[in-house]
């Protein structure tokens, strides 16, 4: 079933395998303009059926990871003209949406100009935060205002303008793995007692404010969100949070989006908490729903495909094998994942001139 072609909006997808939204770093520190290199990086993955980008940061006051581009200013824009038109280049069939990144409480003051992060509340999340000076401890944020709230929504909007000026095929909101709207989600870190807090309703209306935002300007078709019900990421996952995530999922089928994506857990990062299987989140949503969390081989795809999704996004296996679509079609051999200190952060190693496969 990997292998079939499925219907996502306008697009034919060529296959069931998407690529992972995946944190690469190779981006200029203070500017966060992409490496032109991403071009190649990306290009080379097109055998998959569907590709979504890196987080991009939509705003200054979103960054929490040093090197992570974004898509709010004139140089990096331009930077993501060229990338996106090699992608394009190389294989025009194969749809490329962008994810879009506010990183919350997930950050420090040395990434945010002295200033310190914000949240949903004044809760710090357990994690570090890669900055200028080294890895720091993530701090206790600001709350956000409503009128801040309400800014932040329209960066949103901006920010999904842009990528679609720059040639991206659609958005993918990111709501999972604890960052700044899956702080506003989870009722552990959202302590507020105004409109955007303490029930299931108001915990959802920061991303349903985004969604309405970026629907002023773009058809829902291009339009995708992505939740990580389990995770504990970031310190995510609360007593009863299975519950808010049931109302989230079902209130997102009135959008009519382009697709669901979410973060399983159910093999990396899990919370402790009752969790939602893969079956509920399925029967849950009855619009295109991708999935990922530790999908590591042909047979665990498969077995998720069966289950009823329309797509399983893949991680990891695409960092050394940028052919994984066609390795595992023919039964190829993966290569070594490449090592952990090039995941993030690095030049050309371990990110492009990465040899296909040659028998």
């Amino acid at each position: 079933m990997a292998f079939t072609q499925t219907k996502l909006g306008s697009h034919t997808l060529k296959n069931r395998l998407s690529l992972a939204p995946l944190t690469r770093g190779r981006s200029t520190p203070d500017t966060g303009i992409p490496h032109l290199t991403k071009g190649e990086y990306y290009s080379a993955r097109t055998g998959l059926g569907f590709l979504i980008s890196e987080g991009l940061n939509i705003n200054d006051e979103a960054r929490g990871w040093l090197e992570a581009p974004g898509i709010y200013t004139d140089e990096q824009l331009e930077a993501w003209k060229q990338i996106i038109g090699q992608v394009k280049d190389t294989n025009a069939e194969t749809p490329f949406f962008a994810q879009l990144w506010h990183t919350g409480a997930a950050s420090h003051r040395d990434l945010q100009d002295g200033n310190l992060p914000v949240s949903a509340s004044n809760i710090a999340i357990p994690g570090e935060s890669y900055t200028p000076s080294g890895k720091q401890p993530y701090e206790a944020p600001r709350p956000l205002t409503i009128e801040e709230i309400k800014k932040t929504a329209k960066d949103y909007q901006q920010a999904a303008i842009n990528a679609l000026e720059v040639g991206f095929d659609g958005v993918e909101i990111h709501a999972a793995n604890g960052y700044l709207l899956n702080q506003f989600l989870d009722p552990k870190y959202n302590k507020r007692t105004d409109i955007y807090g303490g029930s299931q309703e108001n915990n959802f209306r920061f991303l349903q404010d985004v969604i309405e935002s970026l629907l002023e300007v773009l058809p829902p078709q291009k339009i995708a969100v992505r939740l990580s019900p389990n995770g504990a990421f970031n310190g995510m996952g609360s007593e009863g949070v299975a519950e808010y995530y049931k109302y989230y999922i079902a209130e997102l089928n009135n959008f009519n989006l382009a697709y669901l994506h979410v973060v399983d857990n159910h093999a990396f990062e899990a919370h402790e908490y009752e969790m939602l299987s893969l079956e509920e989140m399925r029967e849950l949503y009855n619009r295109f729903l991708i999935t990922n969390s530790s999908y590591d081989t042909l047979e665990k795809v498969e077995a998720a495909l069966a289950l009823g999704v329309d797509s399983v996004s893949i991680g990891r296996p695409t960092l050394s094998n940028p052919d994984l679509a066609e390795r595992w079609q023919n039964g190829w051999e993966l290569r070594e994942t490449i090592p952990y200190e090039l995941f993030y952060f690095g030049g050309d190693e371990g990110f492009i001139n990465i040899p296909k496969y040659e028998g």
